[in-house]
């Protein structure tokens, strides 16, 4: 219990006002709270016994700066492929079952190199004879925590455009991916053409996958 519990509190902790509790509230304004939730669920579950076996031997394989590279990587895609999303989106309403699946993958992505993940890493070498307490605990702290955050969503979500949420979470998504690059790329590579290279990048990315018609301008 000693393991399940240390491993809870540190999650909660973790957890308050990372990206990830905002991608709950984010997608609390658009889906309903239980599929939130119920992707939530999945991409932890998975993701934190991925962290739970294999994390503390990770950095023997592949180093965890790739690790949280590729995962900063991803994110910048998931942003705009949000921004972009508006067509799927409404085609994903008709059948019922995109959402969950989007909400989970875009959790196991954000969950990658995060800060929650490594702190079940350091958990699951702490307790190294206690996995399954250490896996539950995590588990069981990322969903109080996200719980609040989509409370915040729901209500949130009343008051607030559809349009401006979806763009939103995109520059959440965005701004995360570029200051995990920033903070994890080697320090050679970050020299000023390199900086505004990847910024243009960004921004004409945006300008050409952003729907050039939007009938749902507030």
């Amino acid at each position: 219990m000693t393991a399940f519990f240390t491993a809870l509190t540190i999650v909660i902790l973790a957890e308050m006002g990372d990206k990830t509790q905002l991608l709950g509230m984010a997608f609390a304004t658009r889906y309903p709270w239980r599929t939130v939730m119920w992707g939530v669920f999945a991409a932890t579950i998975l993701n934190h016994l991925f962290a739970v076996i294999v994390g503390s031997y990770i950095t023997l394989f592949i180093p965890l700066q790739y690790v949280q590279i590729a995962a900063a990587g991803s994110f910048i895609i998931f942003g705009l492929w949000t921004i972009r999303g508006d067509k799927l989106q409404d085609e994903d309403r008709d059948t019922g079952r995109s959402p969950f699946w989007t909400v989970t993958i875009a959790f196991f992505i954000a969950e990658m190199g995060d800060k929650t993940q490594l702190a079940t890493v350091a958990l699951a070498a702490r307790f190294a004879n206690e996995m399954i307490p250490v896996w539950l605990g995590t588990t069981a702290g990322m969903m109080i925590a996200n719980a609040i955050g989509i409370l915040i969503g729901v209500v949130l979500g009343k008051k607030i455009p559809e349009r401006l949420v979806k763009w939103f979470a995109a520059l959440v998504f965005i701004c995360f991916g570029v200051y995990g690059l920033y903070e994890y790329l080697p320090r050679e590579l970050l020299t000023t053409p390199f900086i505004l290279g990847g910024i243009a990048v960004i921004f004409l990315s945006i300008f050409f996958i952003a729907p050039k018609r939007d009938d749902k301008l507030p």
